[in-house]
């Protein structure tokens, strides 16, 4: 079997890096592109690039060298970026639903509200936020103590497998990891859910049929990968507690550390004209 999952993940990262890199060159080659909202979906994909690329690659080495080991440092190091690019992709998808927002809610104002100078600062913000939380938590992990010779029962390095095996207390551990997925996952995503309560609530008072597909379809695609994106996440750890198997849990994350970030050009690029002349255009060259 291990050709046949090594063929199967190789194609799925290369697909990925794929489909993301050729979002990035449409955005940046296209001036039509030049909007906050392809703005955002670049950085988008250039994080979901960098997400898949701290598993992905790891894990094919050690299948094609049939050796499943990782140093200590590397191990800290993976997952230091794991949880930096998870985090960032929460905060800029949380970031895209609030343009989505403006546009939609606040039209007249869209261009001013939404300004070049706004736009870099959110999306400073959200990776000075990310690496913060990363930066925390890992430093949380190296005070522990661990035993000489670890198994770790998943494919990559998960802060919440390390902190299990510790041999020292986790108890602040436990708390940092429970306080930060209900400040930094739980309030972008009511953010989400406030936007698009917002957004619909506007597009019910447009009185055109036309005019209220217009505006949906405008948030379509990122309700899509906000869905797939928070919707693995939630399965995995729900189904991980439910059923007490860090098997069924490794299993599940391939979901959102393999599928999402391979889905999401898939998502933003069928349906998207823009992107799709902007491709066009590029290759015609």
């Amino acid at each position: 079997m291990q050709p046949l999952i090594f063929g199967l993940f190789l194609s799925m990262y290369l697909v990925t890096v794929l489909g993301n890199l050729l979002i990035i060159l449409a955005v940046s080659s296209d001036s039509h592109l030049h909007t906050p909202m392809y703005f955002f979906l670049s950085n988008l994909s250039l994080v979901d690039i960098c997400f898949t690329s701290t598993t992905v690659p790891k894990m094919l080495w050690n299948i094609q060298t049939q050796s499943k080991a990782i140093t200590y440092e590397g191990c800290i190091t993976q997952m230091y970026f794991f949880i930096l690019f998870t985090s960032l992709d929460n905060f800029i998808l949380t970031v895209m639903a609030y343009d989505r927002f403006v546009a939609i809610c606040h039209p007249l104002h869209y261009m001013v509200i939404m300004n070049p100078r706004l736009c870099g600062l959110l999306v400073l913000v959200s990776w000075i936020m990310s690496v913060l939380n990363s930066s925390l938590e890992s430093l949380m992990v190296l005070h522990l103590s661990f035993c000489s010779d670890l198994e770790i029962p998943h494919f990559f390095c998960e802060i919440n497998q390390m902190v299990q095996l510790a041999c020292s207390d986790t108890f602040l551990n436990n708390i940092i990891m429970y306080c930060t997925a209900v400040l930094l996952g739980g309030g972008p995503l009511a953010g989400i859910l406030y936007s698009y309560s917002k957004i619909l609530f506007s597009i019910c008072g447009i009185p055109s049929a036309q005019g209220k597909y217009k505006a949906f379809s405008t948030c379509a695609s990122h309700l899509s990968v906000v869905s797939l994106f928070y919707g693995t996440i939630l399965g995995v750890y729900f189904s991980s507690t439910a059923i007490h198997s860090a098997h069924s849990s490794a299993t599940a994350s391939v979901m959102y550390t393999v599928v999402t970030p391979m889905l999401n050009p898939f998502i933003y690029s069928l349906r998207n004209k823009d992107i799709k002349r902007a491709l066009e255009r590029f290759f015609g060259r």
